[in-house]
């Protein structure tokens, strides 16, 4: 299993890496064009939007899942270590429901936005909210392994 989360952290990298070369590309591209030709492309707008969101959400699954969020640990590193995993299967479910909360919202963003067509590019500007339900679908999944596995070291009685 953990080679598996492994390979889909592997695949989410590389496609941030793509989506991050492509932007990048298409930014200079138009910046290019505009001040050295006088000209752009009016599309290069619209599908680096499209793909700074993306970026931006699959980004916070790749810091989610490498623990490189900003925590603030004052109240936890003063408490036992069994108190600590109990508050942190609490903390992980509070996270559980605002991932619940996000993929539940976002997919109606989605549904409702499915048929308007972005002005130049006409790709469906539902796909920006698509970003947000898979985001929060894949950290939703990454808090689930972790209570498990807090609740697995728990039962086993291990304290640290």
């Amino acid at each position: 299993m953990k080679s598996f989360a492994q390979l889909v952290g592997k695949v989410l990298e590389a496609f941030v890496v793509i989506i991050l070369s492509a932007m990048s590309i298409l930014v200079f591209l138009n910046v290019v064009l505009r001040y050295g030709f006088n000209s752009s492309i009016n599309i290069t707008e619209e599908i680096s939007r499209f793909m700074f969101v993306w970026l931006a959400f699959l980004g916070a699954v790749l810091a989610f899942s490498h623990n490189q969020h900003v925590s603030v640990t004052m109240l936890t590193e003063k408490l036992p270590p069994v108190a600590r995993k109990i508050l942190s299967i609490f903390t992980d479910l509070a996270m559980l429901f605002c991932c619940y909360l996000i993929v539940d919202g976002s997919w109606i963003q989605f549904q409702l936005n499915i048929n308007n067509l972005a002005p130049i590019s006409g790709l469906p500007q539902g796909i920006t909210f698509l970003a947000s339900t898979i985001a929060g679908v894949l950290i939703g999944i990454l808090i689930l392994a972790r209570v498990v596995a807090t609740i697995s070291v728990l039962a086993r009685g291990e304290s640290q």
